[in-house]
């Protein structure tokens, strides 16, 4: 019998920590295969930082360095100024990302520093206690939200991706989605894109990975799904916002 799936080498062989449902391990599972199909799990470092993302550390057998809260994208870009022929990508969630860390994600687009962002992006703190981030939704209920996010008192939901294409430097520019198999493999291919185009030496790329937080919606993992598609994905319109040939 031919064996047409198996689990990428460069993830430990181990049962995901990741909550039942959740997209994060999905997430991880796309990348790694990436990972190896451009045959750079010898010569790649990911940053991680504080949240969900860090369970990253137990479950990847590739060069990794811990970053403080926020903070990845200041650690990569020492790594590849210090490693400019490795691949080097961090992967944050929006509480990280969007809140604690933006100053240093929008400086590291400013510069164009020759890395990938992968942003993991389900519109809520989860690790930390399913506070509301900036991604979240108007209305959507968090524990500092009981009632719903009101725009009049806590703003409106922030559009990375959106944000990022303004700057002139980066050179790729995207988001997906995990919640069906078909956006599954576009998802995979817009993070191949990316890496090949920071293996150019192209600059700066960034994705973006819609996802879900069954436990802090109080969803099922099914209905999480259909959440996305009924109220995320409106919010946050899938597609590529830049790409620049390199």
């Amino acid at each position: 019998m031919e064996q047409l799936y198996k689990r990428p080498k460069c993830i430990q062989p181990m049962q995901s920590g990741y909550c039942p449902g959740c997209l994060h391990s999905l997430a991880t599972r796309i990348t790694a295969e990436v990972v190896e199909e451009l045959e750079q799990q010898n010569n790649c470092i990911l940053v991680l930082p504080v949240g969900c993302s860090t369970m990253g550390l137990l479950y990847w057998k590739i060069d990794m360095v811990g970053s403080a809260h926020g903070r990845a994208p200041a650690v990569a870009t020492g790594v590849k100024r210090c490693s400019k022929n490795s691949l080097v990508f961090t992967y944050q969630g929006d509480g990280d990302l969007a809140a604690i860390g933006l100053a240093e994600i929008l400086s590291a687009a400013n510069r164009g520093e020759n890395y990938t962002v992968l942003f993991a992006n389900n519109s809520i703190y989860g690790m930390t206690g399913g506070q509301m981030a900036p991604t979240t939704l108007e209305g959507q209920k968090s524990t500092t939200t009981q009632k719903g996010r009101d725009p009049l008192t806590t703003g409106y939901p922030m559009r990375m991706c959106e944000l990022i294409a303004t700057l002139d430097a980066p050179k790729y520019v995207a988001r997906f989605s995990l919640h069906d198999p078909a956006n599954v493999r576009k998802a995979k291919a817009g993070i191949k894109k990316a890496f090949e185009t920071q293996l150019a030496g192209g600059g700066f790329t960034f994705v973006e990975l819609m996802i879900n937080c069954p436990t802090n919606w109080g969803l099922t993992p099914l209905d999480s799904l259909t959440y996305m598609v009924e109220n995320t994905i409106p919010v946050f319109p899938l597609g590529v916002y830049k790409d620049v040939e390199v």
